[in-house]
């Protein structure tokens, strides 16, 4: 792919959004003063991220998410639990779950276009009723006797497809449901709600598989899906939300333009920051996906207990997610760069976290690994998800689906990765290795300076203005 120039429209609204979010006495039109909580000693006001949901809009959209969320965690579960009671295979849970993100590293990139062609709402709501088609075949299947492994990953993988388009439109509506300074709360209580689901799914898939069988699962996640296409189409976003209200908003002379797949990359080119925040989303995936796929066998041959403990540890990462978001935020602007330091701190505990959680100590021990992996990777995806989306503003679809590449396109790898390296190196070891990433690149954030960076960031800026300059003469 050539190297995006300046000219590029995708880039040059980046661009322009970088410049004006530098000057502090920027013209555009600003909301009007909102009374402020009590401050703390630096300034900045602090409260929990719950606060969002007194906004209707958010709250609708919260409340329609948490639905759906529940409803995908029960039917997650209850998959893993059938892949390894019909195969005691680890690979075979690793390759299911894999199916559930296979689409992501293609499909993500035309959610944007997919958007601009049709509608944000209209994009939202048909991958919803197909979803829930395909959960309604997956319980029909089951009640006819024919739901074995190929059809759980045949499943999997059209409701993954799925998923890959609606979620980096979903990511990028949800800050213009609240206002600019509460994005970052926003991304956070959009992370519960996928969390609560996992924190209340498995114990309740449990109970519904000893009592009534996986087909009432399936049956229950393609009624969520429902739900939460009659929750859209009430949506009214505002337009004065965090995206609408971003310096570089105010109106503009030139043409509106056709959103293209490649249109999040040649942004990303262009700024380090924002790749060094992708390969963070990257790493949190990477690391508490040991949780996911290797809980049953931890239970079964490293605690010499059921395998239905996956369901408690699942959950207790879960639940490290929903108690996270307890804790009082920083209310103000999204400054990248904090935010990509706050992410860092987060990685390095997450790493830690998933190490203690492999190395099979007790089954009480490795329950509060996955809880404090849980409020980690919470911490971490909500400071890099909000700077990412904030930053690419007005392509916010497209930077969008860089992110859901990053944290859903990396799972099928993380997942594959977790089966095949448990059956040759073990647990523990395989726990090291998907956390190392993590770690490392928390450490590298951490203890660079922030002089280096800058020499790094200026190099690649002049290599770029060189290959600009050089190609100029093509060009006329």
């Amino acid at each position: 792919m050539p190297e995006a120039t300046a000219r590029d429209p995708a880039v040059r609204s980046e661009d322009a959004l970088a410049s004006t979010a530098r000057a502090p006495d920027s013209t555009a039109a600003e909301p009007p003063p909102r009374a402020e909580p009590a401050r703390t000693g630096r300034g900045t006001a602090r409260r929990s991220s719950w606060h969002v949901l007194s906004g209707r809009e958010f709250r609708l959209y919260f409340t329609g998410s948490l639905v759906s969320n529940l409803g995908t965690w029960l039917q997650n579960t209850a998959q893993v639990l059938l892949a390894y009671q019909l195969t005691r295979s680890v690979f075979a849970v690793g390759l299911i779950a894999s199916a559930q993100f296979a689409g992501t590293l293609l499909v993500s990139p035309w959610a944007a276009v997919l958007a601009d062609r049709i509608g944000r709402k209209a994009t939202l709501i048909s991958t919803q009723c197909a979803s829930a088609l395909i959960a309604g075949a997956m319980a029909w299947r089951y009640a006819a006797g024919m739901l074995g492994e190929h059809s759980l990953v045949v499943g999997a993988l059209g409701l993954g497809i799925a998923f890959s388009l609606a979620l980096p439109v979903q990511v990028a509506l949800v800050p213009r449901l609240v206002d600019s300074k509460d994005a970052e709360a926003a991304m956070e209580m959009n992370s519960v709600s996928y969390n609560s689901g996992r924190a209340l799914a498995p114990a309740l898939c449990v109970l519904v598989l000893a009592f009534v069988g996986p087909g009432v699962v399936f049956a229950l996640n393609a009624i969520s899906f429902v739900v939460f296409a009659v929750v859209l189409a009430r949506l009214e976003p505002a337009t004065s939300g965090a995206a609408a209200t971003a310096p570089h908003a105010e109106a503009r002379s030139e043409p509106p333009r056709r959103a293209h797949a490649t249109d999040g990359i040649r942004i990303a080119l262009h700024h380090q920051r924002l790749l060094l925040l992708l390969a963070i989303v990257a790493a949190v995936t990477l690391a508490d996906d040991p949780i996911l796929v290797l809980s049953p066998a931890l239970a079964h041959t490293g605690f010499h207990i059921s395998s239905d403990w996956a369901g408690y540890f699942i959950a207790a990462l879960g639940w490290g997610s929903v108690m996270g978001s307890v804790r009082p935020t920083v209310r103000s602007g999204v400054d990248v760069q904090r935010a990509s330091k706050r992410a860092a701190r987060s990685l390095l505990a997450l790493g830690a976290a998933v190490i203690v959680f492999t190395a099979g100590v007790s089954p009480l021990i490795s329950l509060l690994a996955a809880f404090a992996a849980g409020m980690a990777a919470l911490f971490t995806g909500a400071a890099a998800q909000t700077a990412i989306v904030v930053r690419g503003q007005k392509s916010a679809a497209s930077v969008a689906a860089l992110w859901a590449i990053a944290w859903a396109g990396t799972k099928p790898i993380a997942s594959l990765l977790d089966g095949w390296l448990a059956g040759q190196v073990g647990i523990l070891i395989t726990g090291i290795l998907l956390a190392a990433p993590a770690l490392l690149l928390a450490l590298g954030e951490l203890k660079i300076p922030d002089s280096s960076k800058r020499q790094i960031k200026n190099r690649a800026a002049q290599a770029r203005m060189v290959h600009w300059i050089s190609s100029e003469p093509s060009r006329h």
